[in-house]
């Protein structure tokens, strides 16, 4: 064997090294700069740590900062060590389980010594200061294979049960990694990891909360507490975050929901949405535009059963993907002991749809369809009702009971690509009229699905070729390929929406189905005068009106648009003299479509002024004895200071003009 190595750099030169050659000794040939900066090296596309020996030829490389999604996840994984080593140094008897990187930071989900109360927030201070104290001694993170017999009596021999039963876990005579941080704490570990504790910024994390846990996620296992950090690559994105996270919680829709008297939530109906009458109009207005998008498009708006007979689901294929988290209805519950009957040991099950799709389907296949008949739109502001876990409801962002905007397009194989290209013009028109950017991502097939992989090679490349040519195939819109992330039935393409602080929330999607139509028996006469199988294009915009109303409302901080807001202006009196006039203008707003109240309260006007920007009144127009006298109003507008005076009549025109939908504004 060679003793010599060819190395090939991404500019494509190459260097002869000898085996063994470390990817840092690399860097450190190269320049003094680079030396410094590498983190971790890439080797034949995989991260490795910047220590390991190269021992073969090799296409190589080096991760810096700039590199940034690798070096986060880099710098998360070293930070969830060195958490873990901070507590066992402080608190001698502590389990360690499992602490990876996440996506702003890091965990570790770690069990207390029986000498001591589980870890809560009171204990982060002082692991704070001792991760600081590991960093600051700069130990070496040093990568070792052990045998599996080896590392399982080294946990044993060292108390750690649940590093233990994971190990005996892994197949025997297999070699494991470990990292050992110094000569004095190691963990069981694939990797990579920095070269040593000192490569991350120790004033770049913080430590944010904890949380129980179970031991490997099941409610019958030990408990453990979690504790929560977040870490960067320097402290300068640590207080971005920071104060990312402020502004979020500021914009809390379940804050502002109670603030605006928008909607509440209560035990008595855990996972649904007690919607008030400011918050139903919001609802409301968004029925009506989407509505109008709809009837613009072509599409037929349908009302189907809120409970379907079980068997519908099995057939579908929705039973065993997402039976338990369906709301099911027996007719008489069977006396069984085992995991639970199939729906054939019940004649009478129904369940609550947890999705539109099949009902969709059995509309179609009412009556004789042609070929002439398609493309069929189907449209639904559709009821779903899915058995979520009581720890996963979260606001409107994760309900039980939501309203999707669904819609199924059943059409021809030559139709397909023009469909999908219609539906990204009318979700982009629809998404920038709220004041979103965003990014297309194409979700690929999964391991677990049903249909064949020619069918799924079609419907992946119809996505791809539609997509491409509507031009948003581009850096400029975020055009990602997620491998393993389709639908059990089908591709799909996912809008990622960016709010007004930076943060993604994934929306609306178009999925290209050829295996429902298949199970469900859809069919329609072709041209030949055969029966042949519709696509169907399952798509939304919103994906549910509780979710997208939760999104805007963070997004907006609870300050809607003027078309959007509940309450679109309020006439507020000085003083009493000017009663009269504010209830007739208020009359005039009123009857030129505007939402409009009037306070007439003996309070004074600053704190008028105060209560309503609180709610999030658009306008305020302000009026007094002269106002009254002259027919004019005080316009202060929502998160600006001072006032406009102007003419009632003006009032009224721009409210008008700002208060109209923009879907109806001419162009």
């Amino acid at each position: 064997m060679s003793e010599m190595i060819r190395v090939t750099l991404p500019d494509g030169s190459a260097r002869e090294v000898a085996r063994g050659t470390t990817p840092a000794q690399i860097a450190a040939d190269i320049g003094p700069g680079l030396a410094k900066a590498a983190l971790a090296a890439k080797v034949d596309g995989e991260v490795r740590d910047i220590l390991r020996p190269l021992d073969a030829d090799t296409n190589l490389a080096l991760i810096t900062s700039r590199d940034e999604a690798d070096a986060l996840e880099l710098v998360r994984h070293d930070y969830a060590h060195i958490l873990a080593e901070a507590v066992q140094a402080l608190w001698p008897g502590t389990q360690i389980t499992f602490g990876p990187a996440t996506e702003d930071g890091f965990y570790y989900d770690v069990k207390a010594p029986e000498s001591r109360d589980p870890f809560s927030m009171d204990d982060l201070p002082a692991i704070e200061e001792k991760m600081r104290e590991i960093i600051r001694a700069d130990k070496p993170l040093r990568r070792e294979v052990w045998s599996r017999d080896a590392l399982i009596a080294k946990w044993e021999k060292d108390g750690e049960v649940f590093k233990a039963e994971w190990a005996k876990e892994l197949p025997e005579g297999e070699d494991l990694t470990v990292y050992w941080s110094g000569d004095d704490w190691l963990d069981m570990c694939r990797g990579p990891h920095l070269a040593s504790t000192g490569k991350v910024d120790p004033q770049a994390f913080k430590l944010m909360r904890v949380a129980g846990a179970y031991w490997r996620g099941d409610q019958k296992n030990a408990q453990l507490t979690r504790i929560y950090g977040t870490g960067w690559l320097n402290k300068k994105q640590l207080d971005a975050h920071l104060h990312k996270l402020e502004e979020a919680a500021k914009r809390d829709h379940r804050r502002l929901g109670r603030e605006m008297d928008l909607f509440h939530l209560q035990e008595e109906a855990h996972g649904s949405v007690f919607w008030h009458p400011h918050g139903y109009i919001v609802w409301r207005e968004l029925e009506a535009y989407m509505r109008r998008a709809i009837d613009g498009a072509g599409y037929k708006e349908v009302k189907t059963p809120q409970v379907m007979d079980a068997r519908q689901w099995e057939q579908s294929g929705h039973w065993g993907k997402y039976r338990e988290n369906m709301f099911v209805i027996p007719d008489e519950i069977p006396n069984t002991e085992d995991e639970g009957p199939l729906v054939s040991d019940a004649a009478e099950w129904m369940a609550l749809k947890p999705m539109n799709c099949p009902a969709h389907v059995l509309i179609f296949r009412q009556g004789i369809k042609s070929y002439r008949d398609l493309p069929l739109r189907i449209y639904e502001n559709g009821c779903c009702h899915r058995n979520e876990p009581h720890g996963a409801l979260h606001g409107l962002m994760r309900v039980r009971q939501f309203t999707q905007d669904d819609a199924h397009i059943f059409c021809r194989e030559d139709q397909i690509i023009d469909e999908v290209q219609d539906f990204c013009a009318l979700a982009d028109r629809i998404y920038k009229d709220f004041g979103f950017s965003y990014a297309i991502k194409l979700a690929l097939r999964p391991d677990q699905r049903f249909g064949s992989d020619a069918v799924w090679d079609m419907a992946e490349a119809e996505l791809r070729d539609a997509v491409v040519r509507a031009g948003l195939a581009t850096d400029d819109y975020g055009w990602e390929e997620l491998s393993g992330e389709g639908a059990f039935y089908a591709p799909k393409l996912e809008w990622h929406l960016t709010d007004a602080i930076g943060r993604t929330w994934q929306v609306g999607t178009i999925q290209s189905d050829r295996v429902l139509p298949e199970r469900l028996d859809a069919s329609y006469i072709a041209e030949d005068g055969e029966r042949h199988r519709p696509i169907m294009l399952h798509r939304a915009i919103f994906g549910s009106y509780e979710r997208f109303i939760g999104i805007l409302i963070e997004h907006y901080a609870g300050r809607f648009p003027t078309w959007l807001a509940p309450v679109q202006a309020v006439v507020a009196t000085i003083v009493s003299d000017a009663d009269d006039y504010a209830i007739d203008a208020a009359a005039q707003l009123q009857a030129a479509g505007i939402r409009v109240e009037s306070d007439l309260r003996n309070e004074k006007i600053n704190y008028k002024v105060r209560e309503h920007s609180l709610a999030k009144v658009p306008y305020l127009l302000v009026v007094g004895k002269r106002e009254a006298e002259e027919g004019t109003v005080a316009v202060r507008t929502l998160g600006q200071d001072g006032q406009r005076i102007m003419p009632l009549a003006e009032a009224i025109a721009m409210l008008t003009a700002e208060a109209t939908p923009p879907d109806l504004r001419a162009a």
